[in-house]
């Protein structure tokens, strides 16, 4: 390629980002403009993919996790031959465009996951960088390498600064993953002014001790100097590479390079026919895609025809010689099962001293992992506590790169990032730790909803229940603020067969996250020959107990105080009130149901209502209302205290007697 189409198509995705972030009059052009030539190398030289099927499985990946500068990205893939028009462009952050203003996961072609929250990107493309030795390690076979990419992110100053970076560096370097590349932008600049304010660290230094292989570029604009550090990257071997690259944000503008101004704001239209004029370009021209560049695109969506369809005559091969594991492969990608990959799920004899829901939990995934060999995990440094390990896997390591049991160590935050990457990647990846520990995991968890992708959230040690490890360790706020969260479904199962029915509904999900909230103290297995059957719960919501006629109260709850209802239950009915119990593991299912369905549940005619519950009460108003007459929240609405499991929630009222004492003051109104 000559130099002058280079220059060309450099300059049309700088004048491009200027021009959209000037029409939006929002926006973050300096990136763009900085860090057009590693972009444009990466794209040309090195990431193989095919604009016409952004999804092909063997693609190489790029993650924008400075999602900030978004038009860099946008600009790109429209020069990249992707499904993303000028048009799109023009209407940057406008209602309704492919072209947000960070990007979105599923809105344009091409963004393989939602950046914007700085050190998300780069640490859920270390999660497809796993992914990708695992997947090559389960079906590459001799002469048939089905998969085989890289993973590219780019990152800026902010990213470094997130704590979530270093855990996601940390965990890379510890395996060893060598098709990892992260792209470092140091241009000494953030929002408030030079990075000189807030940040002075020897980055390269600090990934040294990560176990990364380090280059330095720089001059962002020294094409050769480009090619020859993403080039030692790529062939590196046995660790990942950081290049660190400097760069001058807003580079060509007269008056706002190497300034914060820069950053998160429009140049204004002088300054951009100024900048135009310095890159050579017409400045009256706004939006201007030159013949060369047009001509350009074309070619890089027949490179790409041509690339997968290489790809696909070596799986043609691979069918014949390996069909089961290439319908595991398809099964995969289409985020489909395998027939009756639900048969062996446990089902629980009746217990009154019970299982914890984490105990039960570890044995269904179990059955699990036997029959969807994609499905994989771990936890937070805690999975013997959570019981979150497949029995019949290994662990994995860099030695070992298809094992199935993950060990993220102490990262809560990054673990929940990777196993978005993971799923991204159409592996069903579970991560797990204790609940009072998903506020180290919001960020990522929030993404997993936005991006509506199936991570499964295996929180144990769910409430005061925790006991002698005391309030630090006991979750109140946690159901009401993961309630609160979109495209989120959260389940707390009353029992282990509860859990084992509701398997069935979060393994089919496709569209959404769970967050699964278990106990660690054990809890009776509900007799189902006295109460009703557990298929209730793929309702979200159901009657589990029933005297004859309408109720004259009804008692609601989750997990595990709903044997303390079906308790108060069993001494209200031998008094002749008239008494349902609702269990209701996942609000979010229950309220999905059909409207007569739901009214079957909770008539609006019995106004008198008890909820129970052992964590905060926000929230419960929904289903128990605001007059105090008719219904009540019973809660935890303070933190807890350090005792013996059974003292603290004696101590706190979770007891059969104080639920059927307050069920009987609502009675009494």
């Amino acid at each position: 390629m000559s130099n002058n189409i280079e220059s060309l198509i450099i300059n049309c995705i700088r004048t491009l980002s200027m021009d959209a972030v000037q029409r939006a009059n929002s926006g973050h052009p300096g990136t763009p403009m900085a860090l057009a030539p590693v972009t444009f190398k990466l794209w040309d030289k090195f990431l193989k993919y095919n604009p016409q099927n952004p999804d092909w499985p063997n693609r190489d990946r790029f993650v924008l996790s400075a999602g900030h500068a978004s038009m860099l990205l946008y600009s790109m893939l429209h020069i990249a031959g992707f499904d993303i028009s000028i048009d799109d462009i023009k209407s940057f952050r406008r209602l309704h465009s492919k072209c947000a203003g960070h990007p979105e996961y599923g809105l344009a072609a091409g963004v393989e996951t939602t950046t914007g929250p700085l050190g998300q990107g780069a640490s859920t493309s270390a999660g497809m960088a796993i992914a990708e030795k695992w997947l090559s390690s389960h079906f590459n076979k001799p002469g048939l390498d089905l998969i085989g990419y890289n993973v590219f992110s780019l990152l800026s100053d902010g990213d470094m600064m997130e704590g979530i970076t270093s855990e996601a560096a940390s965990i890379a370097g510890h395996l060893g993953l060598d098709n990892l590349i992260w792209i470092y932008d140091s241009n000494y600049i953030t929002i408030e002014g030079s990075t000189d304010l807030s940040f002075s660290e020897d980055v390269a230094l600090r990934f040294k001790g990560y176990n990364w292989h380090t280059q330095l570029v720089e001059d962002a604009n020294d094409l050769d100097a480009i090619e020859k550090a993403v080039t030692n990257a790529v062939e590196n071997n046995g660790s990942p590479s950081l290049i660190v690259m400097h760069s001058h944000i807003a580079y060509g503008s007269p008056n706002m390079q190497d300034t914060h101004g820069a950053h998160g704001a429009p140049l204004g239209e002088e300054e951009i026919r100024l900048t135009k004029k310095f890159y050579g370009w017409d400045p009256e021209k706004h939006f201007y895609i030159p013949d060369e560049v047009d001509e350009y695109r074309s070619n890089m969506i027949k490179k790409g025809r041509e690339l997968e369809e290489g790809w696909n005559s070596v799986f043609s091969e691979y069918k014949k010689e390996y069909p089961e594991l290439a319908q595991q492969f398809m099964l995969m990608q289409a985020r489909e099962l395998p027939e009756k990959w639900d048969s062996s799920l446990p089902v629980f004899p009746s217990d009154e001293k019970g299982v914890a829901t984490r105990s039960a939990n570890g044995k269904i995934i179990n059955s699990i992992a036997d029959e969807v060999p994609w499905f994989m995990g771990g936890a937070g440094d805690v999975g013997s506590s959570t019981k979150t390990y497949i029995d019949n896997s290994t662990s994995f390591l860099k030695s070992n790169y298809e094992g199935r049991n993950f060990h993220f160590g102490i990262r809560e935050n990054a673990m929940a990032a990777i196993t978005n990457g993971m799923a991204l990647s159409k592996l069903r990846p579970y991560n797990s730790t204790y609940f009072v520990f998903s506020d180290y995991m919001k960020p990522p968890l929030r993404l997993s909803s936005l991006m509506q992708i199936p991570v499964v959230y295996i929180f144990t040690h769910d409430s005061i229940g925790v006991g002698e490890d005391g309030p630090t360790h006991q979750p109140i706020e946690h159901l009401a603020a993961l309630r609160a969260v979109p495209n989120l479904d959260l389940i707390r199962p009353a029992d282990a067969n509860e859990l084992g029915l509701l398997w069935k509904y979060i393994l089919k999900l496709t569209d959404r996250p769970v967050a699964l909230v278990l106990t660690r103290q054990n809890v009776p297995v509900i007799d189902r020959s006295k109460y009703n059957s557990a298929e209730g719960a793929l309702n979200g919501g159901y009657i589990i107990a029933d005297s004859d006629g309408k109720p004259d109260i009804i008692l609601i709850s989750t997990g595990s105080e709903v044997h303390l209802c079906l308790g108060a239950y069993d001494k209200l009915v031998s008094e002749g009130v008239k008494t349902r119990v609702v269990s209701m593991p996942c609000w979010t299912i229950f309220e999905n149901q059909p409207a007569e369905y739901r009214q079957k549940v909770l008539p609006d005619n019995v106004k008198k209502r008890l909820s129970v519950e052992a964590a905060s009460t926000f929230g419960w108003e929904r289903y128990v209302g605001n007059d105090s007459k008719y219904g009540m929240a019973f809660g935890v609405n303070r933190f807890g205290e350090s005792a013996p499991c059974d003292d603290v929630m004696k101590e706190f009222g979770f007891t059969v007697e104080n639920v059927y004492n307050m069920s009987k003051s609502i009675l009494s109104k």
